[in-house]
């Protein structure tokens, strides 16, 4: 447990003004001084002198947000030797019940970094943080994407008769650029305006394609940089690799296979009651990585030979389709973190 190595703790709940700090003790976790810092570099300065103040001794950080709002106080702290550790937001229900203020915040996050066993440093690297911006990029191209086309298809639908029983026969890419080339005509006004904006959403609908696909090429070349090995593995395209890549980051920033599944949440939890003994996935952890352990299984359900007799041999053994997945799940989360932790060292 982390409370049998340090002397203190201190929680961050990061802002994007200000950040507000508490200091607790290991293992009590009473609270022993609160402030508050500008997120600046003056303020991380005078974070680091309250540290050494109130927390002079073997200390950690525990930073919420390190991916966002905490990323500067993290590249400070780590830069000054200070050991940092990755914290997921306190769960909702947890803070609806103990009440919501910033203090309250810190002092929760360093409490709940004390009691965890599965904590992380933060993501390291330019070519991670490359690739984590990348695919927030692309995943809001895809969004607009997707929002772009239901609405579009929304509008053929009430569209006046000849031009709905035109549209509604071809397939999608010769409707986009149907669509895109429309014209104003003169007519009645709905009719106008059902042209101009099929016309407006099949040209945002092409754009978001073109960017998404730009996008997905340069997260390519970076997985190819990083972790090539990624891609030959069944059901693992550029997308799900840079996903995976982002969430691993490098070496030491998670203890061990099971970190990382946990971290996936993919890790087995006894879901046990009675005379009935079982397991069921976590709900916690990274959703995106999650998500991409997702979509390697369906894949591979579908197309790879090996897993289908897998599951059909656990369902001949009594279990579920859905434990059989689970089951599924871990092994890939063992497998990939091996993969990752295997490979060559690589520039950041």
């Amino acid at each position: 447990m982390l409370a049998d190595e340090l002397d203190y703790l201190l929680g961050v709940d990061t802002h994007r003004d200000e950040h507000v700090l508490a200091v607790v003790t290991a293992p009590a976790g009473a609270v022993v001084a609160g402030s508050r810092v500008a997120a600046s570099r003056r303020g991380y300065q005078e974070a680091l002198c309250f540290a050494e103040r109130y927390a002079a001794g073997r200390r950690v950080w525990a930073i919420e947000g390190t991916g966002s709002y905490g990323a500067g106080l993290a590249r400070f702290l780590a830069e000054r030797g200070e050991v940092v550790l990755e914290l997921s937001r306190t769960a909702r229900a947890e803070r609806r019940l103990a009440g919501k203020d910033d203090a309250l915040d810190a002092v929760r996050t360093a409490r709940a970094a004390l009691a965890s066993e599965t904590l992380a440093l933060p993501r390291a690297g330019e070519r991670r943080e490359a690739l984590r911006l990348l695919l927030a990029a692309r995943r809001s191209a895809v969004d607009v994407r997707r929002q772009a086309l239901g609405q579009l298809r929304a509008v053929i639908v009430t569209s006046p008769d000849p031009l709905r029983d035109e549209l509604r026969r071809l397939p999608l890419g010769q409707l986009l650029d149907r669509c895109s080339r429309l014209r104003r005509t003169h007519s009645t006004a709905d009719h106008l305006a059902t042209r101009v904006v099929l016309r407006s959403l099949a040209r945002r609908v092409q754009a978001a394609t073109a960017e998404a696909e730009e996008l997905e090429r340069e997260i390519l070349a970076q997985v190819g940089a990083l972790a090539p090995a990624l891609l030959d593995e069944p059901g693992v395209g550029p997308i799900v690799a840079a996903q995976l890549i982002v969430a691993w980051s490098h070496r030491g920033r998670l203890r061990s296979e099971a970190c990382f599944a946990r971290l996936a949440g993919v890790a087995p939890l006894p879901a046990a009651s009675g005379q009935t003994v079982r397991h069921r996935l976590s709900r916690g952890g990274d959703r995106q990585l999650n998500r991409a352990l997702h979509t390697i299984v369906l894949h591979r359900r579908q197309h790879d030979p090996a897993t289908r007799d897998y599951i059909a041999r656990r369902v001949a053994e009594g279990k579920s389709r859905r434990d059989a997945t689970r089951l599924l799940k871990r092994y890939l989360a063992r497998r990939l973190y091996r993969l990752l932790q295997n490979q060559e060292p690589l520039m950041a």
